[in-house]
Protein backbone atom coordinates (compact mmCIF):
# COMPACT_ATOMS: atom_id res chain seq x y z
CA UNK A 1 0.00 0.00 0.00
CA UNK A 2 2.77 2.35 0.64
CA UNK A 3 4.41 1.60 -2.66
CA UNK A 4 1.49 2.24 -4.49
CA UNK A 5 1.21 5.91 -2.74
CA UNK A 6 4.72 6.81 -3.84
CA UNK A 7 3.97 5.91 -7.60
CA UNK A 8 0.68 8.35 -7.30
CA UNK A 9 2.76 11.32 -5.93
CA UNK A 10 5.65 10.55 -8.47
CA UNK A 11 3.22 11.00 -11.52
CA UNK A 12 1.57 14.19 -9.52
CA UNK A 13 4.19 16.08 -9.95
CA UNK A 14 5.73 14.66 -13.24
CA UNK A 15 2.29 16.08 -14.55
CA UNK A 16 2.59 19.57 -12.69
CA UNK A 17 5.96 20.48 -13.81
CA UNK A 18 4.83 19.20 -17.14
CA UNK A 19 1.85 22.33 -17.01
CA UNK A 20 3.81 24.35 -15.16
CA UNK A 21 6.31 24.46 -18.06
CA UNK A 22 4.25 23.97 -20.93
CA UNK A 23 3.35 27.69 -21.83
CA UNK A 24 7.19 28.44 -21.64
CA UNK A 25 7.99 26.56 -23.85
CA UNK A 26 5.10 27.61 -26.14
CA UNK A 27 6.16 31.67 -25.67
CA UNK A 28 9.62 30.52 -26.65
CA UNK A 29 8.56 29.10 -29.97
CA UNK A 30 6.23 32.05 -30.94
CA UNK A 31 9.04 34.50 -31.06
CA UNK A 32 9.81 36.24 -33.76
CA UNK A 33 11.40 38.91 -35.54
CA UNK A 34 9.03 41.54 -36.34
CA UNK A 35 9.40 44.62 -39.09
CA UNK A 36 9.02 47.79 -40.06
CA UNK A 37 9.78 49.86 -42.98
CA UNK A 38 7.69 53.08 -45.27
CA UNK A 39 9.33 54.87 -48.88
CA UNK A 40 8.38 58.29 -49.52
CA UNK A 41 9.57 59.65 -52.88
CA UNK A 42 7.73 62.97 -52.27
CA UNK A 43 6.31 64.71 -49.41
CA UNK A 44 5.82 68.43 -49.43
CA UNK A 45 3.80 71.27 -47.73
CA UNK A 46 3.82 74.82 -48.32
CA UNK A 47 1.32 77.34 -48.06
CA UNK A 48 -2.22 75.59 -48.95
CA UNK A 49 -0.13 72.78 -50.59
CA UNK A 50 0.30 69.08 -48.91
CA UNK A 51 1.80 66.23 -51.37
CA UNK A 52 2.91 62.58 -50.28
CA UNK A 53 3.54 60.71 -53.71
CA UNK A 54 4.88 57.62 -54.21
CA UNK A 55 4.13 56.44 -50.72
CA UNK A 56 4.54 52.59 -49.73
CA UNK A 57 2.63 52.66 -46.50
CA UNK A 58 4.01 51.03 -43.87
CA UNK A 59 4.85 47.98 -43.81
CA UNK A 60 3.53 44.96 -41.25
CA UNK A 61 5.06 44.06 -38.46
CA UNK A 62 4.90 40.33 -40.34
CA UNK A 63 7.17 41.32 -43.17
CA UNK A 64 6.18 41.10 -46.57
CA UNK A 65 6.87 43.52 -49.38
CA UNK A 66 5.37 46.69 -50.80
CA UNK A 67 5.79 49.03 -53.75
CA UNK A 68 4.67 51.83 -55.84
CA UNK A 69 5.49 54.32 -58.65
CA UNK A 70 4.43 57.74 -59.68
CA UNK A 71 5.47 58.71 -63.89
CA UNK A 72 5.96 62.42 -62.93
CA UNK A 73 4.54 65.36 -61.18
CA UNK A 74 4.74 69.27 -61.65
CA UNK A 75 3.40 71.62 -59.48
CA UNK A 76 4.31 74.78 -60.17
CA UNK A 77 6.80 76.92 -58.07
CA UNK A 78 6.71 74.08 -56.09
CA UNK A 79 8.57 70.68 -57.20
CA UNK A 80 8.46 68.86 -60.74
CA UNK A 81 10.22 65.10 -60.91
CA UNK A 82 9.97 61.72 -62.98
CA UNK A 83 9.92 58.24 -62.28
CA UNK A 84 9.21 58.52 -58.95
CA UNK A 85 9.23 55.11 -57.56
CA UNK A 86 9.49 53.58 -53.77
CA UNK A 87 9.93 50.14 -52.32
CA UNK A 88 10.12 48.36 -48.93
CA UNK A 89 10.39 44.79 -47.36
CA UNK A 90 10.71 42.32 -44.47
CA UNK A 91 11.76 38.95 -43.86
CA UNK A 92 13.89 36.27 -42.77
CA UNK A 93 16.77 38.38 -40.47
CA UNK A 94 16.30 42.04 -42.55
CA UNK A 95 13.60 44.76 -43.62
CA UNK A 96 15.26 47.63 -46.43
CA UNK A 97 13.79 50.35 -48.19
CA UNK A 98 14.48 52.46 -50.88
CA UNK A 99 12.91 55.25 -52.73
CA UNK A 100 14.54 56.97 -55.83
CA UNK A 101 13.29 59.95 -58.46
CA UNK A 102 14.84 61.72 -61.53
CA UNK A 103 14.43 65.33 -63.04
CA UNK A 104 13.83 66.65 -59.59
CA UNK A 105 13.09 70.83 -59.80
CA UNK A 106 12.39 72.12 -56.14
CA UNK A 107 11.37 75.61 -55.97
CA UNK A 108 11.52 76.91 -59.23
CA UNK A 109 14.92 75.77 -59.70
CA UNK A 110 16.43 76.96 -56.19
CA UNK A 111 17.33 72.88 -55.59
CA UNK A 112 17.69 70.59 -58.87
CA UNK A 113 19.50 66.98 -59.56
CA UNK A 114 19.60 65.10 -62.44
CA UNK A 115 18.57 61.78 -60.49
CA UNK A 116 18.06 60.94 -56.35
CA UNK A 117 17.72 57.81 -54.70
CA UNK A 118 17.79 56.65 -51.04
CA UNK A 119 18.03 53.35 -49.52
CA UNK A 120 17.94 52.03 -45.94
CA UNK A 121 18.03 48.13 -44.15
CA UNK A 122 18.22 46.97 -40.48
CA UNK A 123 19.13 43.34 -40.08
CA UNK A 124 19.44 41.07 -38.10
CA UNK A 125 22.95 38.59 -36.49
CA UNK A 126 22.80 36.36 -33.38
CA UNK A 127 19.99 38.64 -32.24
CA UNK A 128 21.44 41.81 -32.52
CA UNK A 129 20.32 44.75 -34.39
CA UNK A 130 22.10 46.34 -36.69
CA UNK A 131 21.64 49.60 -39.41
CA UNK A 132 22.74 51.27 -42.76
CA UNK A 133 21.55 53.31 -45.43
CA UNK A 134 22.65 56.13 -47.66
CA UNK A 135 21.89 58.30 -50.51
CA UNK A 136 22.84 58.99 -53.67
CA UNK A 137 22.60 62.21 -55.83
CA UNK A 138 23.72 63.04 -59.58
CA UNK A 139 23.63 66.61 -60.74
CA UNK A 140 23.15 68.09 -57.33
CA UNK A 141 22.70 71.94 -57.50
CA UNK A 142 21.73 74.38 -54.79
CA UNK A 143 21.27 78.20 -55.17
CA UNK A 144 23.14 77.35 -58.67
CA UNK A 145 26.14 75.80 -56.72
CA UNK A 146 27.10 72.56 -57.82
CA UNK A 147 27.28 69.92 -54.89
CA UNK A 148 29.65 67.47 -54.80
CA UNK A 149 30.11 65.79 -51.71
CA UNK A 150 26.96 64.38 -50.11
CA UNK A 151 28.52 63.07 -46.78
CA UNK A 152 25.40 62.50 -44.19
CA UNK A 153 23.87 65.71 -42.56
CA UNK A 154 25.36 67.99 -44.70
CA UNK A 155 23.56 71.83 -44.16
CA UNK A 156 23.87 74.25 -46.99
CA UNK A 157 22.12 77.48 -46.32
CA UNK A 158 20.08 79.27 -49.43
CA UNK A 159 18.45 82.49 -50.46
CA UNK A 160 15.01 83.15 -47.98
CA UNK A 161 15.84 81.76 -45.45
CA UNK A 162 15.84 78.44 -46.85
CA UNK A 163 18.13 75.23 -45.58
CA UNK A 164 18.92 72.46 -47.40
CA UNK A 165 20.18 68.83 -45.72
CA UNK A 166 21.82 66.26 -48.03
CA UNK A 167 22.05 62.88 -47.01
CA UNK A 168 19.70 63.57 -43.72
CA UNK A 169 20.54 59.95 -41.59
CA UNK A 170 18.66 59.52 -38.65
CA UNK A 171 19.46 56.14 -36.67
CA UNK A 172 19.03 53.70 -33.24
CA UNK A 173 20.12 50.49 -32.46
CA UNK A 174 21.11 48.66 -29.26
CA UNK A 175 20.40 45.15 -28.48
CA UNK A 176 17.54 43.12 -30.45
CA UNK A 177 16.00 46.72 -32.00
CA UNK A 178 17.28 48.96 -34.92
CA UNK A 179 16.18 51.61 -36.90
CA UNK A 180 16.88 54.16 -39.48
CA UNK A 181 15.58 56.82 -42.01
CA UNK A 182 17.92 58.17 -45.29
CA UNK A 183 15.93 61.64 -46.63
CA UNK A 184 18.53 62.49 -49.77
CA UNK A 185 17.09 65.89 -49.79
CA UNK A 186 15.25 67.78 -46.83
CA UNK A 187 14.40 71.19 -47.63
CA UNK A 188 13.29 73.57 -44.73
CA UNK A 189 12.39 77.47 -44.83
CA UNK A 190 9.24 79.78 -43.94
CA UNK A 191 6.38 77.90 -44.53
CA UNK A 192 8.29 75.03 -46.96
CA UNK A 193 9.23 71.46 -45.75
CA UNK A 194 9.97 68.73 -48.07
CA UNK A 195 11.33 65.83 -47.87
CA UNK A 196 12.85 64.16 -51.15
CA UNK A 197 13.37 60.24 -51.12
CA UNK A 198 12.86 58.81 -47.81
CA UNK A 199 13.52 55.68 -46.79
CA UNK A 200 12.86 53.92 -43.57
CA UNK A 201 13.39 50.79 -42.20
CA UNK A 202 13.44 49.25 -38.72
CA UNK A 203 13.93 45.30 -37.15
CA UNK A 204 13.10 43.49 -33.47
CA UNK A 205 14.82 40.19 -33.83
CA UNK A 206 13.77 37.94 -32.08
Amino acid sequence: MQMKTKNVSVIAICLVATLALGPVASFAQQATTTFSGRAVVLRASAVGISLALADTGALPSSGGSLKTSVASVSVLGLVSADLLSSATSGGGSSSQSQSSLTSLNLLGGLVTAEAVKSNSSATCSNGQASTSGNSQLVGLVVAGQPVLTANPNLAISAPGGISVIVNEQTSSSGGNTGSTTVNALHVKGPSVDIVVASAHSDITCS
